[in-house]
């Protein structure tokens, strides 16, 4: 089986053999301070402001954002969402459940966020801008530059959801005056789904610390308290944290969170190379190293239908798409356990689909 998905992605032996072993009592001086070695590598990989924190949830991407949307703002907010695509989307439907007013940035999809369109906003009537960095249906990548100047010049709370990016696209935290960021374990850190990683900054945290949240389980000041002696509030998914410390030193040991993204830009610009005389167009204008948005350029050829012939005869998986996309684009990855003679057993098979007429 070869996986070219967005998540879950292929996973690196030594990881698997981890998943493989029995899970330990957590509630340990042990367990503490591998939870506290992995907090220490994540804010160095997220190149986070000093006096930042991690958060650990056992939580999909999804649970991530509205716990993010849920701890830091609140009914006196008026936040500006980027809305490109299904997760962009998402953002909206969060702050709606929780009664925040929004206004929504509409791209169009596989449309990047233009300076013309935040030279349009008057930013001085809100507090908050929330981002899906890559918006991962569509595999657009925002200008998170552009992004930072305008937050910084209205003084806006800074969310970004950095799900399939982080790893994969240039992301320096304190630079961008990112106040808080989220990823979850199945992206580019190639583990099993279960956790998501949030990583706040003080103005964050002092948001969190005055928010009264009606949560139970998502309230981030027991997390953030229980943090400081290496523990979560409620039991976590043990194993993948254990596999999480492990590929945090893979990851230094191979040069670190630079090293990663340029693996995933390398991978990328080859596949995108070598498809250059295939029936797809590539359906952005503006690419995440993350993954390759594809378009089938033969009038009548199923996206998803693609996809199920190649599950299905090839034992390959590529990533559909849902929604209003779902016959129009399937998608490529970039991440996770993967070579270059991987991709070429994906063109290969393009190439038969081709000759089968059948893209």
């Amino acid at each position: 089986m070869l996986n070219f998905t967005v998540g879950p992605v292929m996973m690196d032996d030594e990881i698997k053999k981890i998943g493989g072993e029995d899970i330990p009592y957590f509630r340990t001086s042990e367990f503490s301070k591998i939870m506290l070695d992995s907090e220490e590598l994540l804010l160095k990989d997220f190149k986070a402001p000093k006096d930042s924190r991690i958060i650990f949830l056992t939580a999909s991407g999804t649970g991530a954002m509205d716990a993010a949307v849920l701890n830091t703002l609140n009914e006196n907010d008026n936040v500006l969402i980027v809305n490109g695509g299904s997760f962009g989307h998402r953002f909206k439907e969060i702050c709606d459940c929780y009664n925040i007013s929004n206004t929504e940035i509409i791209c169009e999809p596989g449309k990047t966020l233009t300076k013309e369109q935040l030279d349009n906003i008057d930013g001085s009537k809100y507090t908050a801008f929330l981002v899906n960095i890559d918006e991962t249906s569509t595999g657009v990548l925002y200008d998170i530059d552009l992004i930072s100047k305008f937050c910084h010049k209205y003084n806006l709370f800074l969310i970004v959801d950095s799900i399939s990016s982080f790893l994969c696209d240039e992301f320096d935290m304190e630079k961008l005056g990112v106040n808080l960021v989220l990823t979850g374990s199945q992206k580019a850190l190639a583990l099993a789904p279960g956790i998501s990683i949030v990583c706040v900054d003080r103005n964050a945290i002092e948001r969190i610390n005055n928010n009264k949240v009606k949560s139970f389980y998502f309230d981030f000041k027991k997390y953030l308290k229980d943090g400081l002696r290496g523990q979560t509030p409620f039991t976590p998914a043990v194993g993948i944290l254990l596999e999480l410390n492990k590929r945090l030193h893979m990851i230094e040991e191979k040069g670190g969170v630079d090293a990663e993204v340029i693996e995933a830009r390398d991978k990328a610009r080859y596949f995108r190379e070598k498809i250059k005389d295939l029936p797809f167009e590539i359906c952005s204008n503006s690419l995440s190293n993350a993954v390759t948005p594809l378009h089938p350029t033969r009038e009548g050829v199923d996206a998803h239908k693609i996809f199920e012939i190649i599950k299905d005869e090839y034992n390959v998986f590529v990533c559909p798409n849902g929604g209003e996309f779902a016959s129009k684009i399937f998608r490529v990855g970039h991440i996770g356990n993967l070579d270059y003679k991987d991709y070429d057993k994906l063109i290969e098979i393009f190439k038969d689909l081709e000759k089968r007429d059948l893209i």
